[in-house]
């Protein structure tokens, strides 16, 4: 059996679905549902049962858990960047994580878990997921903080010498949608087209940034999951990873594909940015993927206009999407 934690999430559900591809569907799906839209995930999903993750962690705790568990996907957190309630961020993304850690690692379960992009701050550390480097890294939030310390933690400890933990980036794609203010732009921009006809984006405040001309790594939901099985694959590598492109292209980039993809001329915006976030916003975001490539994976990652493509006309426009009311 295969445990997906978060595996009615965004990058939790996609990871399944590549999973059912191949032919795997004995997978427990632990997550918490609440009283939004993400069940509507699970759907189109076949796995053998779902437990809520309060409960599944005390089973883990208690040792109860029968049956014979292959690997454990740690995609379950609180990954709101603008949660400010930094007790509930490390009970639920910490130590839930260590509790977890630690029973998978004796039982010689293999644990893949989600690090992320946020713990490298405002990335005058660098973009390197060299595990010897990471004491340089300053978070600009709680969220990102969450994350660093259990990287932190499990270097520490030796365990990231057995667990694998990735560093998503800028991740767009297909099960987003229950995200709401977290979701990726390219379903904003999606939305501001079909009501507004343009998409407005935050001007720079950096001199050597022009307008849109801001920088991310944006990664498709599809080559971030494949990136992601290349672990369960590869049982004997381990340490931290980045999951990205390795490229970074501007928002102007980002949304002149959506209006592409909808068949429409560009329109955009630049509107003023609040000041509440402008001491954290990031400019430039890119993985270093050598790391990766250099443990064997060798997959090119989808060009970001046809990513975009794919998502916008077989996904958005076919569900018919609209923004929520």
């Amino acid at each position: 059996m295969i445990v997906v934690t978060g595996g009615a999430g965004f990058i939790g559900s996609a990871l399944i679905t590549a999973l059912n591809k191949r032919a795997i569907s004995d997978i427990l799906v632990v997550d918490e549902l609440g009283s939004d839209e993400k069940w509507k995930n699970l759907r189109n999903l076949s796995f053998a049962d779902y437990i809520e993750k309060d409960d599944f962690l005390e089973l883990v705790i208690e040792d109860k858990l029968t049956a014979c568990i292959e690997a454990i996907f740690h995609l379950g957190a609180c990954t709101s960047t603008t949660e400010t309630n930094a007790s509930y961020l490390i009970k639920n993304n910490y130590e839930y994580s260590k509790l977890l850690a630690q029973w998978a690692t004796k039982a010689n379960i293999r644990f893949i878990y989600a690090s992320s992009a946020a713990t490298y701050g405002d990335g005058s550390a660098g973009f390197s997921d060299d595990e010897d480097k990471i004491d340089e890294l300053r978070p600009l939030n709680i969220y990102g903080y969450s994350k660093h310390i259990f990287d932190l933690w499990a270097r520490r400890t030796g365990l990231l010498k057995r667990i694998v933990g990735l560093k998503y980036f800028n991740v767009f794609g297909p099960n987003e949608y229950h995200k709401a203010d977290m979701r990726s732009f390219v379903i904003k921009a999606f939305e501001q087209i079909q009501t507004t006809e343009k998409v407005r984006l935050f001007k720079s405040y950096k001199p050597e940034y022009a307008d849109g001309e801001q920088l991310r790594d944006f990664i498709y939901v599809k080559d971030a999951v494949d990136m992601t099985l290349f672990f369960l694959d590869n049982p004997k590598k381990a340490g931290l990873f980045n999951i990205g492109t390795g490229k970074a292209r501007t928002w102007n980039d980002l949304v002149k594909a959506v209006f592409a993809a909808i068949g429409k001329e560009p329109k955009i915006e630049y509107i003023e940015m609040p000041e509440a976030i402008r001491n954290q916003y990031q400019y430039f975001t890119q993985a270093d993927m050598a790391k990766l490539r250099k443990v064997g994976y060798n997959k090119q990652t989808t060009p970001l206009e046809d990513a975009v493509r794919d998502y916008v006309q077989n996904y958005l426009q076919k569900a018919g999407y609209l923004a929520p009311k």
